[in-house]
């Protein structure tokens, strides 16, 4: 099975930043779409920030400016750079890559904005 390896969840201040990444177990797939989701508590999940071929960003409006999604050094990851986080940030995020035959999603990683 594919497995996509999530990496830099975790508590963070308000104001502050954190880096996310993703990448794909397999070299051995293209897919067309890759980002980042984010569900919190009692709400539905949603689109965060996503790539399409290596380079259409598109943005969930409440952090446009403040998120930038980018592709990474290896063959299918993605990074999720995320600055002024504020605690309507809180939630798991979970990377997604997805194409024609396949959407396959991580485990999810915590991200925590507290003071």
């Amino acid at each position: 099975q594919v497995q996509l390896v999530e990496s830099g969840g975790g508590l963070v201040q308000p104001g502050g930043s954190l880096r996310l990444s993703c990448a794909a177990s397999t070299a051995f797939l293209n897919f067309d779409v890759m980002g980042w989701y984010r569900q919190a508590p009692g709400k539905q999940r949603e689109l965060v920030a996503d790539i399409t071929n290596g380079e259409s960003m598109n943005y969930l409006d409440s952090v446009k400016g403040r998120f930038t999604i980018s592709i990474g050094s290896a063959k299918n990851s993605v990074d999720l750079q995320m600055n002024n986080l504020e605690p309507e940030d809180t939630a798991v995020y979970y990377c997604n890559a997805r194409s024609a035959a396949l959407n396959i999603w991580g485990q999810g990683t915590q991200v925590t904005v507290s003071s």
